[in-house]
C-alpha cells in the first residue's frame, strides 16, 4: 500500500457564519493555522474584536503526519463546545485548521444536548463555506556544491520540474528544494550519485 502524501486544509478564510439558537448567536470563523503561535494570534484578535461576547470556544488541529490538536470549551460544560467543533474537523478531515465559534448569550439556557448542536451546526457551517484544497506532503532537501557544478543540478531541477524554495548561489552554492514525498527518494539518490554534490534532507 502506498503512503498517502496528500492532505486538505483551507488557505484563505472566509466570512463568518452566524447561527441562532433561542436568542443565543453563534459566530463561525475558520482560520488557516500552521503553529500554535498561529492560533494564539487569530484567538487574540477574535477577542478584541467580539469583548462583549460571553465565549471563544474552538478547536484546531496542526500537522500532516504527526497531529496535533486541541479543544477548549471555554467556560461551556465539559465537552459541550470543542469536542463537536473539533469532530466536524475529522469529518470535514481538513487540518492545519483553527474554527472558533463565538457566542453572545440571549439569556435562554439551551442545554447540554442544545450546545452541542449550536456548536457544531456553526463549526460544520464554516467548513462549508470553505475552500478547501488537497496539497501535496513535501520533504525538503539542501543541495550543496560549488559553482562549477551548477549545470548538473540545474539540469535535474529542470527535467523533474522540482519546486526551488531558497538558493544561494555563488561560489559555494546551496540550493534548497521541495519534493513531493512520494518521489522524494527516487530524487534523492539521483543528486546523491552525482560527483562533488551534497544533498541533505532538512524535515
Amino acid at each position: 500500500m502506498s503512503q498517502k502524501d496528500t492532505y486538505k486544509t483551507i488557505d484563505t478564510s472566509p466570512e463568518p457564519v452566524l447561527f441562532k439558537d433561542k436568542n443565543s448567536k453563534f459566530y463561525g470563523y475558520i482560520f488557516p493555522v500552521k503553529t500554535e503561535e498561529n492560533v494564539k494570534a487569530s484567538l487574540e484578535k477574535l477577542k478584541k474584536e467580539h469583548h462583549s461576547a460571553r465565549h471563544w470556544c474552538y478547536a484546531y488541529q496542526l500537522g500532516t503526519e504527526t497531529i496535533t490538536y486541541r479543544a477548549n470549551d471555554d467556560g461551556e460544560p465539559s465537552n459541550s463546545a470543542g469536542m463537536p467543533i473539533y469532530g466536524q474537523i475529522q469529518s470535514f478531515e481538513v487540518t492545519n485548521v483553527l474554527i472558533v465559534v463565538v457566542r453572545y448569550f440571549g439569556g435562554v439556557k439551551l442545554g447540554v444536548g442544545g450546545l452541542i448542536n449550536a456548536y457544531k451546526t456553526t463549526a460544520q457551517l464554516a467548513l462549508n463555506d470553505s475552500d478547501i484544497i488537497e496539497k501535496t506532503i513535501n520533504n525538503d532537501f539542501l543541495i550543496s556544491f560549488d559553482y562549477k557544478n551548477m549545470n548538473k543540478v540545474m539540469r535535474i531541477i529542470k527535467e523533474k520540474r522540482l519546486t526551488i524554495i531558497n538558493q544561494k548561489l555563488e561560489l559555494d552554492c546551496q540550493i534548497t528544494i521541495s519534493i513531493r514525498k512520494k518521489d522524494a527518494m527516487d530524487i534523492f539518490h539521483l543528486f546523491d550519485q552525482l560527483y562533488e554534490i551534497n544533498i541533505t534532507k532538512i524535515n
